[in-house]
């Protein structure tokens, strides 16, 4: 059916039936003054009894226009109270906030106007907001994504229904006016002699966004004149396949990615047998479990991190949201500290041990004993025996340092601990946190890996010197060397 044919009451009905929106209850509108949201508040009017809705009208003055700003302002409050219906009117100094957090002047009006909506709605127990976008607000937003390279996501475009996020505020967000044009809200302004109000900076060329409608459109239709028609069919396509590749992502979440405390971890080799396009949904999905917003998240970042997948373990890409990815030897990290997941407790200065006895440092306690060779026994990789005589007693703990070297067992010659360390695939992030056992001009162990081939227990071995590592948030008991 040509939904043309409709009129704008028959279109919004079919909006509700169509996503579901049909539960009665309090909606907020956010009305601007312009004939999009006049339009749209005007036909929400006229189904409220047979919807079942409650309405309620929201207006923020940016306070960017001056007495044109206020007239906005009273010209919204003028046609609530005409309609009677509730409002909430209030300014807001967007020009402060954009400058306080560095961002353009279209950004920071709308994180404040929807900052905005969703507090207004929490007060007043709205679940949803409307807006008045249009398929011409639509258009244009499918090309400024085009333009700023956002990806399929990007071409999307506007959607009927959607969530919004930001510094603790949510809001879900509806356009019943979606299929609407904006020459069709004009004619029904005209029509119901509303009088909606002219935004004049809508007419500057200086926001991208206006360039686009005034300069880019008018160019694309000179070359095909339902350029607009085609864009919102390729919206629509990029939409199922976004659908279905969303739907694939959560069925290979569990098989692919964890969350452990503040970092995703992802298996390296299943990952990168998965085809590119769900390499990208799997990795943005990664991006979405640890921010709130991922506004600053672009195509381009989930580029470089597929850029890295096959580089050697150590490489690492920065990200938005303090994050980093990091490629390790059989997965990969994304989180603002990797290096958390580290069975290691952060360690720093260096600390004598007590032998025979108990040592307690941040994050270790070490127990020492002195047995002999027939009673000495290993039990995990975080104990050692060793050849007491070989060894000694002056002994301390401490984290690695450059040039430390020592004969992991096993092998026939000495080699650096930081090339040990990459052999054996330790992760780049645990490196500096693994303690080190040293005596003067020895390292001894490498604790939780290998002992020196020098320091084992042998058939000549009389006196075994047994540690013990384990983990633990004791306070410090020993001070530093």
């Amino acid at each position: 059916m040509d939904t043309s044919l409709l009129s704008p009451q028959e279109r919004a009905r079919n909006f509700f039936l169509e996503t579901g929106l049909t539960s009665p209850g309090k909606l907020l509108v956010a009305v601007s003054g312009g004939a999009d949201s006049v339009c749209l508040l005007h036909v929400l009017y006229g189904l409220r009894e047979e919807l079942g809705i409650d309405l309620h009208v929201a207006h923020l003055n940016h306070r960017l226009r001056g007495v044109d700003s206020d007239a906005d302002a009273r010209y919204v409050a003028g046609l609530a109270r005409r309609l009677g219906i509730p409002a909430t009117i209030e300014s807001a100094d967007v020009a402060a906030y954009r400058k306080q957090h560095r961002l353009s002047l279209e950004e920071a009006a709308r994180e404040v106007r929807y900052s905005f909506l969703a507090e207004t709605a929490k007060r007043i127990g709205a679940e949803r907001v409307a807006v008045g976008h249009t398929s011409d607000d639509n258009i244009e937003t499918i090309l400024l994504h085009l333009v700023r390279g956002s990806g399929t996501r990007g071409l999307r475009g506007l959607q009927p229904l959607s969530r919004w996020r930001h510094s603790g505020n949510r809001l879900t967000i509806i356009r019943p006016l979606l299929k609407m044009s904006r020459a069709e809200t004009a004619a029904y302004c005209r029509q119901h002699r509303l009088k909606p109000r002219l935004d004049t900076s809508n007419l500057s060329l200086s926001p991208l966004r206006n360039r686009i409608r005034h300069k880019l459109l008018p160019l694309l239709r000179s070359y095909n004149p339902q350029v607009g028609a085609a864009l919102l069919r390729t919206a629509n396509i990029a939409a199922d396949e976004l659908a279905f590749f969303e739907a694939e992502t959560a069925s290979l979440w569990k098989e692919v990615a964890e969350k452990r405390k503040n970092t995703i971890i992802l298996n390296k080799e299943k990952l990168l047998a998965l085809p590119a396009a769900l390499q990208r949904h799997l990795l943005r999905a990664a991006f979405a479990k640890l921010l709130a917003d991922l506004k600053d998240i672009e195509a381009q970042h989930i580029e470089e991190m597929r850029s890295a997948l096959d580089k050697p373990a150590g490489k690492f890409v920065t990200l938005p949201g303090g994050l980093v990815f990091i490629v390790e030897y059989d997965r990969y990290l994304l989180g603002a500290d990797p290096a958390a997941l580290s069975p290691f407790p952060p360690l720093s200065g260096e600390y004598a041990l007590k032998i025979p006895g108990t040592t307690r440092l941040p994050g270790w306690r070490i127990e020492a004993t002195i047995t002999d060779a027939n009673q000495a026994m290993e039990t995990d990789s975080f104990a050692a025996c060793l050849d007491f005589d070989r060894t000694g007693d002056e002994l301390s703990l401490r984290p690695r340092r450059p040039g430390d070297r020592f004969q992991p067992l096993g092998m026939g010659q000495p080699k650096k601990l930081n090339q040990f360390m990459i052999d054996a695939k330790v992760p780049q992030g645990w490196r500096p946190r693994i303690p080190v056992v040293s005596a003067p001009g020895w390292v001894v162990w490498a604790v939780g890996y290998r002992i020196d081939e020098r320091m084992k227990v042998t058939e000549a071995t009389r006196r075994v010197l047994c540690l013990k590592a384990e983990r633990q948030s004791d306070t410090v008991l020993t001070s530093p060397v």
